[in-house]
């Protein structure tokens, strides 16, 4: 047992501290780590577990290679758009090779070499495999490692209804599997970010080192990612707290140097933050939007990337929000159609706006697309509505702003899009309510990819009447490493882990306190007997002291300890590790009461 009576320093989170003191695992890298042999036994329940409800609903098994051709990559465009966190290389005959950050176009080119016909739809394939991403900073252990294992699916469909049923049993088998690994997962919805596609389901975990915050209706259970989230529009007002109203005063500028936060504003102006419109320039990557009639547009270099794929490489963006409100990066990216957004910085905010950060206002831009988000304008039936009114703005130059400015008359955008950023106290989209939030894990994902990738490798098949088709195709994810962090996480104390007894390295330990006589003669035969009953059963044989003993095996988790002493013979002592309850029990009965035990706690998480 290579166990750790100290925390290591570099380990912040529970998970990562234990699953280094219990001998889960060892750091080999940074953000890359060894499963040791308990550790491993863990984490290969957790992989068949998810294995067995895969094929539960008609999914068949495959295996990738984790290398794979950079070709396939550039057919679907993202080669040059997938960014930094994919490693690339080059192999001896200079061909482009990547070390797989996630699957799409594999599954995509072995299915479109081996379809012809509608009769082979649908096609459901899955994997559990290992992936590599170039994480910028690996924290949290397995949580964001670089090199991880996840479980991937692709549904290949002829129909959208059929989509939709495959896409409906994965989301019923994900909800199994989290119970069978004793998670209690909240179902949220999600934006699919780089992998394109939409129908999107994320399954999270409540943690206080969430990478992601999750907004929740307590009322009717809406629930979902704060990248996807969305609310009641709410009435913008004056700073009365009246509704705002039209004006036909005309843009008066106003000098205001130092004045570039809306704390500042709201002090100068004497008006509220709802009065104000904010324009942030946003430099976008790979935008898949045709820019060819926005302002500013043919400015900008466009390339073909993969097949039916034309994108822009770099673009720019200015986004205008209501004053109290927070662009959503990741809404923004999506609507962009682009693989990330990022504030511009000081010398390309003056290049396109002709003033710097804290003066950029809405008027008179021409050098580059105006986004509004919909607190400032929608449009309706074809025609443009404004939500604010009487606004202050920035003036477009240095240490002015301008004041008046009417949404419509004096602005108009190139679109208009939901990019604000729904936070607690916001009201829910569906009932009203008042929104709470709380942070989470993802640790599946589903949705539904439409025909991002079939399209641009040129996936077909023939349908009934012989005519050529492309196929829609559906994605579905667990991260095997983070679903075992999230068990420790949700099922630990300050002696260790408590497993669950579906992933428990063993499911029963025997511990004698000595290892001889009458104690080893009673802790072999409870051996033997909870081993042909095909109970996971762990012997500790070592010449230790009891204290050294039981407090490795309370670390290591295992849910039931059966304790050999000479002064209890002819009982034995079973402690449940989850409880911490206490009895005694005759040798002679331990293996079946144990049997028993073991039963009982599986059968409550699979039933």
């Amino acid at each position: 047992m290579s166990t750790l009576r100290e925390v290591p320093a570099e380990a912040v989170i529970a998970s990562h501290q234990l699953m280094l003191r219990a001998g889960v695992m060892r750091k080999l890298g940074n953000g890359l780590f060894v499963y040791l042999p308990f550790g491993l036994r863990a984490f290969r329940k957790v992989e068949n577990i998810i294995r067995q409800e895969m094929d539960a609903i008609g999914a068949l098994e495959y295996k990738q290679p984790v290398v794979v051709p950079g070709d396939i990559w550039k057919e679907s465009g993202r080669w040059e758009t997938m960014g930094d966190g994919m490693l690339k290389a080059r192999n001896r005959l200079d061909q482009d090779l990547v070390v797989s950050p996630t699957a799409e176009e594999a599954f995509t080119a072995v299915i479109r070499d081996e379809l012809n016909s509608y009769k082979q739809l649908p096609i459901v394939a899955y994997q559990i495999n290992t992936k590599f991403r170039d994480e910028i900073r690996p924290r949290y252990g397995v949580m964001r490692g670089r090199e991880f294992t996840m479980k991937d699916a692709y549904s290949f469909h002829a129909t959208q209804e059929s989509l939709d049923e495959t896409y409906d049993k994965f989301a019923i088998a994900y909800r199994k599997v989290f119970k069978r690994l004793g998670l209690k997962v909240i179902p949220v919805r999600a934006d699919s970010g780089a992998m394109g596609g939409n129908g999107s389901e994320e399954f999270m975990v409540e943690s206080v080192i969430g990478d992601d915050t999750l907004i929740l209706c307590p009322k009717c259970g809406y629930s979902a990612n704060t990248e996807k989230a969305a609310c009641q529009p709410d009435v913008a007002t004056d700073k009365n707290g009246n509704p705002q109203v039209e004006t036909n005063l005309q843009i008066e500028k106003v000098a205001c140097a130092g004045v570039e936060t809306i704390a500042q504003m709201e002090e100068f102006f004497k008006m509220s933050a709802k009065q104000f419109i904010k324009v942030l320039i946003y430099k976008v990557y790979n935008s898949e939007l045709d820019l060819s009639s926005a302002p500013g547009g043919n400015t900008f270099k466009k390339v073909s990337g993969g097949e039916g794929v034309p994108h822009y490489p770099e673009s720019f963006f200015a986004v205008a929000i209501r004053g109290d409100l927070d662009v959503n990066e990741a809404k923004l990216a999506s609507v962009l159609k682009a693989s990330e957004v990022e504030l511009a910085c000081e010398d390309d905010v003056i290049a396109y706006s002709g003033a710097p950060h804290g003066f950029v206002g809405p008027v008179g831009l021409t050098k580059l697309p105006l986004l509004a988000d919909e607190s400032v304008m929608v449009q309706k039936d074809g025609k443009w509505v404004a939500n604010l009114h009487d606004t202050v703005t920035g003036g477009g130059v240095a240490d002015f702003d301008n004041l008046h400015v009417e949404p419509g008359r004096d602005f108009v955008p190139f679109m208009a899009a939901d990019v604000r950023t729904v936070v607690a106290g916001d009201k829910c989209c569906n009932c009203g309510a008042e929104y709470y939030s709380t942070k989470g894990n993802e640790l599946g994902h589903i949705f539904k990819l439409g025909y991002k990738y079939t399209k641009s490798m040129n996936v077909t098949f023939l349908d009934e009447n012989g005519k050529q088709q492309i196929p829609t195709m559906g994605c579905y994810g667990i991260g095997v490493d983070r679903a075992l962090a999230s068990i420790i996480e949700e099922h630990h104390d300050d002696n260790g882990i408590i497993w669950p007894m579906s992933v428990a390295p063993y499911q029963v330990a025997v511990v004698p306190v000595k290892y001889a006589g009458a104690m080893k003669e009673a802790a072999d035969k409870i051996y033997d007997e909870l081993t042909k009953a095909g109970v996971e059963v762990l012997l500790d044989d070592r010449d230790e002291r009891p204290g050294v003993k039981f407090k490795d095996i309370d670390l290591l988790g295992i849910p039931l300890r059966i304790v050999v002493g000479e002064k209890n013979l002819p009982n034995v002592e079973f402690k449940n590790r989850k409880t911490g309850d206490m009895q005694l029990v005759p040798a002679e009965e331990a293996g079946a009461k144990a049997k028993a035990f073991v039963d009982a706690e599986l059968a409550a998480l699979n039933g």
